[in-house]
């Protein structure tokens, strides 16, 4: 049997250099894909990277984490394989910085809710520390839009409300796109795509700037690449198995 392995007699792809089943165009990279989120005896288990992943938070410990504020060592807790947020201790970010990329997010809330609308179980997730995924117990608790679950916080609420019920995980998968700045001036502004628990709820969104609260702000220049920051809302949130895998454009 022989292996079709390309042409040479085909027309050139418009701004490319290869041809139309060009024979000497290179081959992407070999990834394995992991393995996603699984249900076994009732419990969700932790989903297994890609082996291309960079492990942010590995369930063992926080030294690939700080505080923000000052540098100092992230003070939250682990245990059982995954972070809580221990109340008033600070938000924290990653050592680890990065733009373009692929990220997976898992979370819980306490089993036993408190508190309701923004104080029931708040947290956040912040790309490259400036712009917000919002984290709430959005499950059987109303709020205002632009704070569900999913929502970029402020801007755009989620397409759905795809909460599971309280203490169970919640995965969030991310594509994140980052600004871009020439000087001073915006070129192309961020833009991201979330599935949460498996269902599309922010399509290829374009952020308006950062997130604030009760107010809105242009973009202003910053590098290309910053950490990811989690949010200490005063609610002892969990979260495991973080993840991400830098996306760049490959002329293949």
């Amino acid at each position: 049997m022989t292996q079709d392995l390309g042409h040479t007699d085909t027309p050139l792809l418009p701004g490319s250099k290869y041809r139309v089943h060009d024979g000497t165009r290179p081959h992407p990279k070999v990834v394995y894909p992991g393995r996603p989120c699984m249900f076994s005896g009732g419990e969700i288990l932790p989903a297994v990277p890609p082996d291309d992943a960079v492990i942010l938070f590995d369930g063992k410990d926080l030294s690939g984490w700080i505080s923000p504020k000052d540098g100092s060592p992230a003070a939250w807790k682990v245990e059982n394989g995954y972070m809580e947020v221990v109340p008033k201790t600070g938000y924290i970010s990653t050592r680890e910085e990065f733009g373009d990329c692929q990220l997976h997010v898992e979370w819980a809330t306490p089993a036993v809710p408190s508190g309701n609308s923004q104080g029931r179980s708040n947290s956040g997730i912040f790309m490259m520390g400036k712009y917000e995924i919002q984290v709430l117990d959005c499950y059987d608790n109303p709020t205002y839009a632009d704070g569900v679950t999913g929502g970029i916080y402020g801007q755009f609420p989620p397409l759905v409300n795809a909460c599971r019920r309280p203490g169970e995980w919640q995965i969030y998968d991310i594509i994140w796109e980052a600004p871009r700045f020439e000087s001073d001036k915006l070129i192309s502004p961020a833009y991201i795509t979330v599935l949460f628990n498996g269902v599309v709820v922010q399509n290829h969104t374009e952020l308006i700037g950062p997130t604030l609260y009760k107010k809105t702000e242009p973009y202003s220049p910053h590098p290309p690449v910053g950490p990811l920051m989690l949010q200490d809302h005063n609610n002892p949130i969990r979260f495991r198995n973080i993840w991400y895998r830098p996306l760049k454009k490959i002329d293949f």
